[in-house]
């Protein structure tokens, strides 16, 4: 029976004995352990040796700067579910300006919506809807991510100077895909997701949807692995709102730490999605408080990559939570 481990993480000045997490300001003394067929059992980080804690100590060169990096959102759609049809063409380029201004890390532009129920853009239309930002995507000052799907995008992408390629397909997609991204040494993220954006929400199971979809992630990296692209530039994310109920995003929000074991930086998202509103009630265009709450969290245990639509609030949110970490007891 297979065992995965995820690390209690907390600052690390409040450890007396603690093992550093990838060389940053986070620890952990314990850990859950989780098996299929019983509930996670809390263990000492310690009872364990070097080889099996070695995901959770070794640190990751995203060759991005920085502990939390701030992914900024820029849909060049007509249909995403938060912002469809408010940045096309030029107002494009200067929304990603100003997340640039705001803070952001890197810069993510999509041209295809993965909404639940959106349907598959023929590429010549995604590759129009990219063109100007394909012209400027050297001249913004931050790493550049697509979000495709497709082999013949991120071609082009990568030659306008593209650093990481987001698959929501994690390969699946596209047979040529791998290829691109493995001669060409950009960053890859693979998302999970139950069935395709169009019917992804219809009815998701799952035998344990943690263990899961950690499997899942698993088997992609091992084949991105052969198909030659390097595991250091390799990004893994759970995929929020992917085909998961609410109970199972709030499954992987509580428990995100686990993914750490796969030994690959986590991206994740969470920023305006449905599961703020079913909790809420907010439209899409007030969901700002809990995709800032849900961002601190990922911090708080973590995470390398956050990708949000709200880049100036969300960096002054960490801001604060790590100026308060910061402060030592009776200062």
């Amino acid at each position: 029976m297979s065992e995965y481990l995820e690390p209690i993480l907390q600052p690390i000045q409040l450890l007396d004995d603690p093992v550093q997490f990838q060389g940053g300001q986070l620890g952990f003394d314990y850990m859950w352990s989780h098996e299929r067929g019983r509930a996670p059992i809390k263990v000492h980080a310690l009872d364990y040796d070097e080889t099996k804690l070695e995901p959770f100590i070794v640190e990751h060169d995203l060759a991005m700067g920085g502990d939390t990096q701030i992914m900024g959102i820029v849909n060049v759609t007509p249909d995403s579910f938060s912002d469809g049809g408010k940045y096309t063409g030029e107002d494009a380029v200067r929304h990603a300006r100003s997340l640039v201004e705001a803070g952001t890390n890197i810069l993510d532009f999509g041209a295809e919506s993965t909404r639940p129920g959106a349907e598959t853009v023929p590429a010549h239309e995604e590759l129009q809807r990219l063109e100007s930002v394909f012209d400027a995507l050297d001249t913004f000052g931050v790493p550049t991510s697509i979000d495709t799907r497709k082999a013949v995008i991120a071609d082009e992408a990568i030659g306008m100077g593209a650093t990481m390629i987001n698959d929501v397909s994690a390969l699946s997609f596209d047979p040529s895909m791998a290829e691109i991204i493995s001669h060409s040494g950009v960053h890859l993220c693979m998302m999970h997701a139950q069935g395709d954006p169009k019917t992804m929400q219809h009815e998701p199971k799952y035998d344990n949807v943690l263990l899961d979809i950690y499997d899942y992630l698993k088997e992609r990296i091992e084949f991105a692995e052969n198909a030659g692209i390097d595991r250091k530039n390799i990004i893994i994310d759970p995929g929020l709102g992917f085909g998961k109920t609410l109970e199972h995003n709030l499954s992987i929000i509580r428990h995100i730490a686990i993914f750490h074991g796969l030994g690959c930086p986590l991206l994740v998202g969470a920023s305006r999605k449905r599961m703020i509103g079913e909790i809420s009630g907010a439209e899409p265009d007030a969901r700002l408080g809990g995709s800032v709450a849900i961002a601190l969290e990922f911090a708080r245990k973590g995470v390398q990559i956050i990708r949000v639509h709200d880049v100036f609030e969300t960096v002054q949110a960490l801001k604060i939570q790590t100026a308060i970490i910061g402060v030592e007891d009776g200062a």
